[in-house]
């Protein structure tokens, strides 16, 4: 099963725990998005206008080789997370709009009161998270 396929079928967290395979498939979204430097390549790419980023763009953000990049590009391809096209001799890389909207609704709160949960600081980061110097 594909894993916007087991997405678009996990209800939010809130309302019911995910099966074990369930589980598993957001488990690779979260883990690839756990290192810092695919997370900056997803930022690079999400802020970019027009919703799409030349390889060698992001390859100029980082003093990483080329193949380091290429196998975080691969990961987080690999997820769902990016598509790309090649162009001549570049690839531009895009978001899964869906992909995000599902994880996205995965962890939606309810509206209405407080679930118990953890305090929330700057950026919706769990308190004690906001609160580590950075």
């Amino acid at each position: 099963m594909e894993l916007l396929e087991i997405l678009e079928c996990s209800p939010p967290l809130t309302r019911e725990p995910l099966d074990a395979e369930q589980a598993a498939a957001v488990a690779r979204v979260f883990k690839a998005l756990g290192d810092p430097v695919r997370l900056r390549i997803l930022s690079i790419v999400a802020s970019r206008a027009g919703g799409e980023v030349c390889v060698c763009d992001i390859t100029d953000a980082f003093e990483l080789s080329q193949p380091t990049i290429s196998h975080h590009l691969k990961v987080l391809k690999e997820v769902g997370l990016l598509t790309s096209e090649r162009r001549a001799s570049w690839v531009y890389y895009r978001l899964v709009p869906e992909t995000l909207g599902e994880l996205s609704a995965l962890l939606t709160l309810p509206a209405s009161g407080s679930t118990g949960g953890p305090a929330t600081g700057p950026a919706g980061l769990p308190a004690a998270a906001a609160a580590v110097p950075r």
